[in-house]
């Protein structure tokens, strides 16, 4: 192979790192454990008539230990490589009415890479003191009660089409502090330059009845590109960052027989307009053990008529700043045990904006009980133009974990 030196270095520090755990794991068994997979996958998508792959390998090392009964600490580094179709432009994915209006010469700048990494992504100490329980560190932030979409969280925002993958942690201190035996009232403070730029949040969660709810309230900056203005000098896309003031609120329970939940966030924007986010769901397991579960997501940023969306609706879209592209969506997951080993389902995405559908059938696997194979495929129907259009590319992956 004829790798760069960095990337050689990086190779053997990171196996160097993973022999030296598993050494020490029999000398300090007692006090840390050492777990985590090796996940390999294979997407594949077709992108005018071309149908492309890229294959990730990734390993992921956990560290846990309860050093005294009010101190724990607990990590876990991750190593990634990428394979095949490395860069993927978003432009091939957009309608020509799109991509028309960008001259050729810049149309290399809307490609985002895949590139090999290593990298830290949960690292925190706990203290669990008598009345108070405080976390530093990286550590996992998931708010909200929504299945596919949380409108009070910030910090993540899932893939409609995987939407229980794990998500990454962010650096964060945070207070848990006990009212009673039913409420608690947490604070977190995530770092940024200075601290009107950084993430501050205050949440109180408890329980009424069958329901849990949580009231939340958070300020931090948050930042939108421009995609059609390219500053020359650096090559990047011009920055918008606001401040952003969330007031929401989320439930979760049973009613009737059924899960239900919701999950609302009002948004005070310091420059542009103000918005809201709303999710409502529901979720049953028949007697014959065929679960379906149905959520309802309204993003008030989204827009009702696909011909309004703009490239930079789209780029905002795909890489992530905001949730949505379309105003209202369904989403729809059916699934059933098919014996011990196999479940098949189907996951359903409906724009009821842009009438455009997205058809995700999927079959889990555990091939043992350390191991476990995913397949998911997809399909779109829309028109060109709208969220889940043809022309966005059918495909589909295979993934397939081994656990240690």
């Amino acid at each position: 192979m004829n790798l760069k030196f960095h990337e050689k270095l990086r190779i053997l520090v990171v196996g160097l790192l993973f022999v030296s755990v598993l050494e020490k794991k029999s000398v300090a068994q007692e006090n840390v454990e050492v777990f985590g997979y090796f996940e390999s996958t294979l997407m594949g998508s077709r992108i005018n008539d071309d149908f492309y792959q890229l294959m990730t390998n990734k390993l992921r090392v956990d560290l846990s230990s309860n050093l005294t009964e009010q101190v724990s600490f607990a990590g876990n580094f991750n190593y990634i490589t990428y394979h095949g179709k490395i860069e993927w432009n978003i432009l091939d994915f957009l309608s020509d009415d799109i991509t028309s209006t960008i001259p050729v010469g810049l149309q290399s700048i809307y490609t985002i890479p895949f590139n090999d990494r290593t990298f830290l992504d949960n690292a925190y100490f706990k203290l669990a003191l008598e009345k108070i329980d405080i976390t530093v560190g990286k550590q996992q932030i998931s708010l909200g009660t929504g299945y596919v979409w949380n409108p009070t969280d910030i910090f993540n925002v899932k893939d409609p089409l995987d939407p229980t993958y794990e998500q990454p942690g962010h650096n964060a201190a945070r207070v848990d502090f006990p009212l009673s035996s039913a409420y608690t009232i947490s604070a977190l403070y995530s770092t940024e330059k200075n601290w009107q730029k950084s993430g501050k949040l205050v949440r109180l969660k408890g329980r009424v009845s069958h329901f849990d709810i949580a009231l939340i309230a958070i300020e931090s900056e948050w930042t939108f590109h421009d995609y059609t203005k390219i500053d020359t000098a650096t090559m990047n896309f011009f920055e918008q960052p606001e401040i952003r003031r969330l007031f929401g609120v989320s439930t979760a329970g049973e009613l009737l027989g059924l899960g239900t939940w919701l999950e609302y966030a009002y948004n005070k924007m310091e420059k542009s307009k103000d918005f809201y986010e709303l999710v409502v769901g529901t979720d049953y397991t028949f007697d014959f053990e065929t679960y379906i579960l149905i959520e309802y997501y309204r993003n008030m940023l989204g827009k009702t008529d696909y011909k309004e969306y703009d490239l930079n609706d789209w780029m905002r879209f795909y890489v992530s700043e905001q949730k949505a592209l379309a105003r209202d969506q369904i989403y729809t997951l059916i699934q059933h045990p098919v014996g011990d080993l196999i479940t098949l389902g189907s996951s359903f995405i409906y724009s009821i904006s842009d009438n455009s559908l997205a058809i995700v059938p999927t079959l889990n696997y555990s091939f043992s009980e350390n191991m476990d194979i995913m397949v998911y495929l997809n399909t779109n129907t829309g028109k060109e133009g709208t969220v889940y259009a043809r022309k966005s590319g059918d495909g589909g992956i295979i993934r397939g974990r081994i656990f240690f």
